[in-house]
């Protein structure tokens, strides 16, 4: 009894101890993972475009912020975002309350509809928009619609790039506003009936005031993403002469080469603080705009009576101009042996395709190499994303508040920042290793862990918060450590979500091009700029062919994960009605 008495304490002190030595180990990995990849290049950033030279010289940031051609770029660049995130907020809002507050049929197929733009890649995007609307476009031409040769292209222009930046942003601000307008409670519709609104009164004093939170959310993820839209301010703007700030720093890499870094670093902090002032803007008007509401529950829909066949018309007719239309005109450019030949069966052709997945040998080495940067950094990632929303989920204090910010900083900032931080980063030798990653691979592959972890993240933390913290405590209780208890209790509770992180990343990763665009090099391209080489390139035809086979794995990977919907927590995958 004596021995069981001596030895029951020392069992007692001996087994908690490897449990908090692995843990500790494991968030140690995580900070350096985060530092190394997220605050190390921003604040080299930062430190590049204050001191170029080691010393602090504001006269200098000053100087090239107050030339001519970065005082243009820049009004440029406000105009734009402004303008495009009011047409945004305008049709993302309409079509919230539209399938949320009415008794339109269908709203599952037309959210699908109206949510797919947003799963695109943006050059794709441009790309059959510039197909359909040019004067030799194969669609428009067959209805007797096209523009009469030579004449000027409408969508080269800022006027083209605000509507079109504005159409894409638009489900941003839907998924915004859908989500406010189902948390408001509807015995306030109901009160307003009993007094006599009609439905313009209610939703102009119930409905809209109640969702100005979700509307200004909505407006702000419209002004960044536009600010920071690299393909579809490319695609449109370099061939109308449109500068703005996210070309001019693409133009002065692809001019000066590393010699402009610290121009470039300028630049790319300038569009920084625009992006955070336009977020700080957004924070103060959504604070006044919280209105706290009790309640919930399913909400009033308004009987469209007569009006509902015109208006499901006019509904689908606006997803036939801004999503089928174009995707028809790149679907027929593609089959066609020349740009700019009518689509017949004379022309009618798939060696465009045939090219692009086997005789093409750039296109091929960028496919391959997309998709193995792409299946790398997903099942870091998810990996990753586990571990850190344990941490985020469970653990109290300034340090998992900070991991959180910086996964979500590197995420908001527009991409072509993160990549002009990681040149400056990366580009001299490795400590240690003695040698530059600038030009290979693996440069890309850092981008894309610090960008994506914030997208990795968040359907993970949502499968946490179904979790009970009980069931772990119960395993630690019973001696289990850390990784035991993530591997055997964790892990198969969060499998769902973190399925569904894993499908989002690798879709969004595959086709990105915000990012890499800068990181790019002879020896390490991947797919997604490759549009924007071969339109420069005058190979419309070819480029075609690569936006539909983009289009096609992107769909195929949206219905991989709709497979999984009942299983995902609520709201994971955005299409989901």
């Amino acid at each position: 009894m004596a021995d069981l008495a001596v030895s029951m304490p020392r069992e007692r002190r001996r087994w908690p101890t490897l449990p908090f030595r692995s843990q500790g180990l494991v968030l140690a990995a995580l900070c350096s993972f985060v530092a190394l990849l997220s605050f190390a290049p921003l604040a080299r950033l930062v430190l590049t475009a204050v001191a170029p030279d080691g010393a602090v010289d504001f006269g200098r940031l000053a100087d090239l912020l107050l030339k001519t051609r970065t005082f243009v770029a820049t009004v440029n660049s406000l105009h734009v975002a402004v303008a495009s995130t009011a047409v945004a907020v305008v049709i993302g809002t309409m079509a919230a309350i539209l399938t949320v507050h009415t008794d339109m049929r269908c709203k599952t197929v037309w959210v699908f509809g109206f949510v797919l733009p947003l799963m695109i890649p943006p050059q794709v995007t441009a790309l059959a928009w510039v197909q359909a609307f040019s004067p030799t476009s194969p669609v428009l031409g067959l209805l007797g619609l096209a523009l009469p040769p030579g004449a000027r292209h409408p969508l080269f222009s800022a006027s083209g790039i605000i509507i079109l930046l504005g159409l894409y942003n638009a489900p941003l601000v839907f998924l915004t506003v859908r989500a406010a307008l189902r948390r408001l409670p509807p015995n306030l519709a109901e009160a307003a009936r009993a007094a006599g609104a009609g439905n313009w009164t209610l939703f102009a004093t119930v409905v809209l005031p109640l969702a100005r939170s979700g509307i200004v959310a909505g407006a702000a993820l419209a002004f960044v993403s536009a600010i920071g839209n690299f393909g579809i301010q490319a695609m449109l703007g370099i061939p109308a002469r449109f500068p703005t700030l996210i070309t001019l720093i693409y133009q002065q890499l692809n001019s000066y080469g590393p010699s402009a870094l610290a121009d470039m670093a300028a630049l790319a902090l300038f569009l920084s603080v625009i992006t955070v002032v336009g977020l700080g803007v957004n924070s103060l008007f959504g604070r006044r705009a919280d209105i706290r509401v009790e309640g919930g529950g399913h909400p009033v829909a308004v009987d469209l009576g007569r009006y509902r066949p015109w208006v499901e018309a006019a509904a689908w007719l606006f997803l036939v101009a801004t999503l089928i239309l174009p995707l028809s005109a790149l679907v027929a450019t593609s089959l066609v042996r020349g740009f700019g030949q009518s689509l017949n069966v004379a022309n009618l052709t798939l060696v465009n395709y045939q090219n692009a997945l086997f005789h093409h040998g750039a296109i091929r080495d960028a496919f391959l190499t997309s998709l193995s940067l792409t299946t790398g950094a997903t099942v870091i990632l998810v990996a990753v994303s586990v571990f850190l929303a344990y941490f985020l989920t469970w653990q109290k204090g300034p340090l998992p508040r900070l991991l959180a910010i910086a996964t979500e900083i590197s995420y908001a900032l527009p991409g072509i920042i993160l990549g002009v931080s990681m040149i400056l980063f990366f580009l001299k030798p490795l400590p240690l290793l003695g040698f530059s990653i600038y030009g290979t691979v693996w440069i890309i592959l850092a981008a894309y862990l610090a960008h994506f972890l914030a997208l990795a993240l968040r359907p993970i933390l949502g499968g946490f918060a179904q979790i009970h913290r009980s069931l772990e405590e119960a395993a630690q209780a019973a001696g289990a450590g850390f990784l035991q208890r993530m591997r055997d209790v964790i892990l198969p509770l969060v499998a769902p979500a973190a399925v569904a992180a894993g499908v989002i990343v690798f879709m969004s990763a595959l086709n990105e091009i915000q990012v890499s665009i800068l990181l790019v090099s002879s020896g390490a391209r991947t797919i997604g700029p490759m549009i924007v080489f071969l339109e420069e390139g005058g190979s419309s035809t070819l480029a075609a062919a690569v936006g539909c086979l983009m289009i096609v794995i992107v769909l195929l990977l949206m219905l991989a994960a709709s497979l999984l919907a009942g299983r995902l927590p609520k709201g994971a995958l955005p299409w989901q009605d």
